[in-house]
């Protein structure tokens, strides 16, 4: 009976690994062969990988994504975690709401989101017209169509994500703890820095990945906001396969293995630290 139930589950199952293999394994697959290979597919080359990190166009591509990526998630970090934070500290009625309020903004990206800062904080803005009319220079002085802009808007969609990964872990936190560092003397900065902060730090490293990920894979804000104007790996990555005429898919491969490069590299970093922390406590 049990064997006959494993196979009914592995039959389940085969749709899940069909849809894998098909959009997930080979294409991977594909990307790492064609890297490799000449424009044209003739043979074997290293020259799209020597072209990439010795173009300046490239390099700052490649700069300006890891920088890019790295801020916004730290800052949306610590945005989600004051919110995290408070919202632990709510009702749970309080707290359903803004978990739903989340579970909408966080699908908030893309093109849709570009065009919301479009007519807040664009030429014309709503907010950019508040601050020419009343002289407040920094709404009237901000350009939206900058690499600070464009930091702005990805900040702001990584703080939803950042905080709904974040709510959960506030929850391991225990109440004796508090406690024990009162009984022992200490405060709350003893309590947060000495104690909760190090206890969710893990978690912390783990939500930090995930972020830098989700900002180094970012295309549609980013093109619907400064269109070819930027130099960042996703936007040199679609010029390769966009016309009808010349495409260079190759070369558009080996910007794409940088990627996954650079996430990979990420992730082993974030589980390094973890298990570094995971080893002192």
């Amino acid at each position: 009976m049990t064997k006959k139930s494993n196979k009914i589950y592995l039959v389940a199952l085969l749709p899940f690994v069909l849809i894998t293999l098909l959009f997930e394994i080979l294409p991977l697959i594909n990307i790492v062969i064609e890297s490799f290979t000449a424009t044209g597919g003739d043979g074997f080359t290293f020259d799209h990988f020597i072209k990439i990190f010795t173009t300046r166009l490239y390099q700052q591509s490649i700069f300006n994504s890891v920088w890019i990526s790295v801020f916004s998630a730290f800052a949306g970090i610590l945005i989600a975690f004051l919110a995290g934070k408070a919202a632990n500290s709510a009702s749970q009625k309080i707290r359903n709401i803004f978990t739903s309020i989340l579970n909408i903004t966080s699908n908030f990206a893309g093109v849709p989101l570009a065009f919301a800062f479009m007519i807040l904080l664009g030429n014309v803005g709503i907010l950019t017209l508040i601050g020419k009319n009343y002289g407040i220079a920094f709404l009237a002085d901000f350009d939206l169509y900058s690499i600070n802009g464009l930091l702005l808007t990805y900040i702001y969609f990584q703080i939803p994500l950042a905080t709904l990964l974040m709510l959960p872990i506030f929850g391991g936190l225990k109440k004796e703890w508090r406690e024990a560092v009162g009984l022992l003397g200490g405060n709350s900065y003893h309590y947060w820095f000495k104690v909760a902060i190090p206890s969710l730090l893990p978690s912390i490293l783990g939500t930090f990945s995930v972020l830098f990920a989700n900002s180094l894979a970012a295309y549609g804000t980013a093109y619907a906001l400064l269109s070819n104007n930027i130099a960042l790996l996703p936007i040199r990555i679609s010029q390769q396969y966009i016309g009808e005429v010349v495409q260079n898919q190759e070369f558009g491969c080996a910007l794409s293995m940088i990627m996954m490069g650079l996430m990979v590299l990420s992730i082993l970093l974030t589980n390094q630290l973890q298990k570094r922390r995971g080893g002192t406590r």
